[in-house]
């Protein structure tokens, strides 16, 4: 991605859901961002089990509080050039227009970084049961 490093970048939890592998989506953008985060509606623990689970070190999320007032925060905490929002839908878009951060799409990101979104495929075995094959 082109830009700097003087940047925050937040993402939407559901548009790092849809990440190949959210890990490393983090581990490259740490590259050139000052800052990361999470940002969600959802409860704190469904953020905290997500990110424990993908092993991603975020600098920031949205704890109990909405996506808004969570961005609002954020850009009043970390000082950065640029504020980029990464999410999924218009609504995602309209937010990020109302709190004052630049807007990207999730595929333009992939993109632009060379991310890998994962398949709808590999969702679906990823939520299959375990499979025993040494099983009579």
């Amino acid at each position: 991605m082109n830009g700097g490093s003087d940047m925050t970048l937040a993402f939407e939890l559901e548009a790092l859901k849809k990440f190949a592998s959210p890990e490393s989506v983090f581990e490259d953008a740490r590259g050139w961002t000052e800052y990361i985060g999470v940002v969600s509606e959802k409860p704190t623990y469904v953020v905290t089990n997500f990110t424990r689970k993908n092993r991603i070190r975020q600098d920031f999320f949205s704890g109990p509080r909405g996506k808004a007032e969570s961005l609002e925060g954020v850009k009043d905490q970390f000082d950065t050039e640029r504020y980029v929002y990464i999410g999924v839908d218009e609504e995602d878009e309209q937010l990020a227009e109302d709190v004052d951060w630049e807007y990207l799409p999730l595929d333009d990101a992939a993109e632009a970084a060379d991310w890998i979104l994962a398949t709808s495929v590999e969702e679906e075995e990823d939520d299959a049961e375990p499979v025993r094959d040494d099983w009579p």
